[in-house]
């Protein structure tokens, strides 16, 4: 497969850090009609995302898929932006390493909601993207940037589902460990400069930066930063890396690569909580090692349990793990699938004594020289709606783990403008258990899909996309946990009232 071009994408996001807004009164001071509530949800209109660079390999193989799900809005003229026309666009993003991004030509853009759209670039050379969108696109829109490496230090399978710019992210199941290469990439999608601070935290605690005043990240820029070079300190082979802001907002993410073991993306942690989720563990998982960071001044004590098709279980290997307060912990789960796909749950051992944390999976699959990685940061509860791009059939698979209560969800899978009919199904997922899904794909499909996870009646779900694309003998394959898309937002009601003139 080669690709001579790099196709952009259009279209529209609303990711955890959306920015939106809903006008209440029309043009002209008519007044909106007084509501019942205090509060309303109205979809958002304009919202903003960042894509790093795919990789530095020359033999990259790199594809995006856009995609906004279909809704009850769907086909509306939105604001400044209908659904039948334009309403933004991806950009390169210039490296401040120095050089501007190549001019991306044919940009490809989104037209309509429920019909994903695919681009390609190979090489090097792809740039990191930017973008903003408005319009009745917004609500909802997604990409996934997938990148096949079949050979070299970075050689496999990277995925990874392009985030909203922030001030804030965890990174457990990072390393500066000599066998691994981990770069954070900083990407600012915004007109003003940003910076950034980056702390990385060992088994021992904090380690001590050589950097004391930040990291620049230019506007419309992406700065990518190899770990070891921020500490002098022994190199690890687990650290937390946290970002954050002291002016501005970026986009987090880290690659990392092993020479042995392949490459993926590693995305954020939710944020702390005291009980967390890690969904997506395959069952032919040769290796699985777990990180956690408790970021608060309260050790955590956890209670560790295997979610399978058919209910919860304590891993043999390790039923609990200790977490002291600002220092990395981690533990190494042998055999843990035993041949069923899971997720992993933990929970307090005692529950007067909840602290948050944040943790992170290692993923292995494959023995000897044909192993790959990948990653599984732990996943917040879908709330409304949430959506996984670039679906392959017979490649992809659902996970979908309802720790608490028993739950049913709404799952749709929807292809692109190739061919495809969308087909939605109902899925009950009984409490403690995690059900996977490998055969709802659009019928007469030709190419990729989406697939999209709206939770309709019980206990919260927790959900996560593999694409597994084997290669020369290597089990390739790649893990995205599915975020709520906040497709809303919720907006004070209000009515004009002339008294507070006098």
């Amino acid at each position: 497969m080669k690709r001579t071009t790099l196709s952009l994408i259009a279209g529209a996001t609303a990711l955890a850090a959306v920015t939106g807004f809903a006008a209440l009164t029309a043009p002209g001071g008519t007044a909106a009609p007084a509501a019942s509530k205090t509060t309303t949800r109205l979809p958002v209109e304009r919202a903003s995302l960042a894509c790093p660079v795919p990789s530095g390999s020359e033999v990259a193989e790199t594809v995006y898929t856009s995609y906004t799900p279909a809704g009850a809005d769907a086909g509306k003229d939105a604001g400044s932006g209908g659904a039948g026309r334009p309403v933004a666009l991806l950009k390169p993003a210039a490296s401040a390493a120095g050089g501007a991004a190549k001019k991306p030509q044919a940009p490809a853009t989104v037209t309509a909601p429920g019909k994903p759209v695919t681009a390609g670039a190979d090489g090097a050379a792809v740039p990191a993207l930017t973008g903003s969108a408005t319009g009745a696109l917004a609500p909802g829109w997604t990409v996934q940037q997938t990148t096949a490496v079949p050979a070299g230090g970075a050689r496999g399978l990277l995925g990874l589902a392009c985030g909203a710019p922030d001030t804030d992210f965890w990174f457990p199941a990072a390393s500066t460990a000599k066998e691994r290469q981990d770069y954070v990439h900083l990407t600012n999608p915004d007109d003003t400069a940003a910076v950034a601070d980056i702390e990385l935290y060992g088994p021992e605690g904090v380690l001590k930066s050589q950097f004391t005043e930040g990291v620049p990240v230019p506007a419309r820029s992406t700065v990518p930063v190899l770990l070891p070079t921020l500490t002098g300190a022994t190199a690890q082979r687990d650290v937390t890396v946290h970002v954050t802001t002291r002016s501005g907002r970026v986009a987090a993410a880290v690659a990392a690569a092993d020479g042995r073991l392949g490459s993926d993306w590693l995305a954020a942690s939710a944020d702390p909580a005291s009980s967390v989720v890690l969904p997506g563990i395959p069952g032919d998982a040769t290796s699985v090692r777990l990180v956690a960071f408790a970021p608060g001044e309260d050790d955590a004590d956890l209670k560790i349990q295997l979610a399978t098709a058919t209910g919860s279980i304590v891993p043999a290997s390790a039923g609990s793990l200790h977490v002291k307060s600002g220092m990395t912990a981690s533990v190494d789960l042998p055999d843990l699938t035993r041949g069923e796909a899971g997720s992993l749950l933990l929970t307090p051992s005692d529950p007067k004594k909840a602290t948050p944390v944040v943790a992170g999976l290692q993923v292995v699959r494959g023995k000897g020289a044909n192993t790959e990685m990948a990653f599984v940061p732990a996943a917040a509860a879908i709330s409304a709606r949430a959506t996984a791009a670039d679906n392959r059939a017979r490649s992809s698979t659902l996970f979908l783990t309802a720790p608490g209560a028993a739950a049913q969800v709404k799952v749709t899978a929807s292809a692109g403008s190739e061919a495809g009919t969308p087909v939605s199904r109902t899925v009950t997922v009984k409490a403690g258990t995690t059900t996977t899904l490998t055969d709802l794909v659009p019928q007469g499909l030709k190419g990729s899909y989406a697939l999209t996870v709206e939770p309709v009646s019980g206990g919260t779900v927790h959900a996560a996309r593999m694409l597994a694309v084997p290669r020369d003998g290597v089990p390739m394959f790649t893990v995205q946990t599915l975020a709520d898309d906040r497709g809303t937002v919720e907006v004070p009601s209000a009515r004009q009232d002339l008294g507070v003139l006098d």
